[in-house]
């Protein structure tokens, strides 16, 4: 048993980052790693020839199953949908949170082809064991959702740094110190995205246009009882941004898409059920 446990854990990282980029739910991944491992200690492990292999079928089998239950969830989701924020000091650029976003426009098994070829490197021939499809039908689920989700994965970004900057500028703008600042920082054409769940206020719809934007930014910090603690800056899946700690005394990200110098998107991750897991490592 101790032999399957550290064969296990030696994967575990890159199983996790595989169902994560498939359920956009780092609780639902952590419950698919779980259920995975149960599955590999039960296994007649010598009938396993690459361990890998063998897991991630496991896993991606596991995703495709939850998914299935979670499009039903999604639908009657309260307000605009975001997946569970994941914060680094560093960048992970596979798969940044627009392409998140665009992936659940995918069917389950568009998405799993996709990840799994263009992200993870696997072989159509891999894939078809895990999907349960020949590779030609593979490769033909993947090229659908490679056309499906082009725009979002050929955005650029600007350099990671001057990201970071963009970023504190941002949030001392929003937080009233310097409103005047938010019409200089939003592109035209910029979105703001708002996910409560309907556990905490947060605006009902996604707002667009600089004008509107900023006028909304305003109104929260004037409604707003008491000014949030900066926690970090960091990258938010791939995104710069930040977490605060609200008046309310619960946890808050922020990420920014930035292009040419300019903010873009804003998405704003408020439903305590997806920061939990960051509870356990910000305080």
């Amino acid at each position: 048993m101790t032999d399957s446990a550290s064969t296990f854990d030696l994967h575990r990282p890159g199983l996790l980052r595989v169902a994560y980029r498939m359920l956009g739910s780092m609780s639902d991944a952590e419950d698919v790693i779980q259920e995975a491992y149960i599955r590999w200690a039960q296994a007649e492990r010598a009938a396993v020839r690459v361990p890998a292999a063998f897991l991630r079928r496991i896993v991606t089998r596991l995703c495709l199953d939850h998914l299935k239950s979670a499009r039903v969830r999604r639908e009657a989701y309260d307000g605009p949908w975001l997946p569970e924020p994941v914060v680094e000091e560093e960048p992970v650029e596979d798969v940044t949170l627009p392409l998140m976003l665009a992936l659940e426009r995918l069917s389950p098994l568009e998405r799993a082809a996709f990840l799994l070829h263009d992200v993870f490197g696997e072989s159509f021939e891999d894939i078809a064991a895990s999907i349960d499809r020949d590779a030609a039908a593979c490769r033909q689920l993947a090229s659908r959702a490679r056309t499906n989700v082009r725009k979002e994965r050929a955005r650029y970004t600007v350099d990671h740094e001057h990201g970071l900057e963009i970023a504190s500028a941002f949030f001392q703008a929003s937080q009233g110190q310097g409103t005047g600042h938010l019409g200089a920082l939003l592109a035209e054409d910029v979105r703001f995205h708002a996910d409560g769940g309907g556990k905490r206020p947060a605006v009902a719809r996604i707002l667009e246009g600089a004008h509107v934007v900023r006028r909304a930014l305003i109104a929260i910090t004037r409604l707003r009882e008491g000014r949030p603690k900066l926690v970090r800056y960091g990258f938010v899946n791939g995104l710069p941004g930040f977490v605060t700690r609200e008046p309310d005394g619960m946890l808050q990200t922020t990420a920014l898409l930035i292009e040419d110098g300019l903010i873009r998107a804003i998405y704003v991750t408020r439903n305590p059920d997806k920061l939990r897991h960051l509870e356990r490592t910000m305080h």
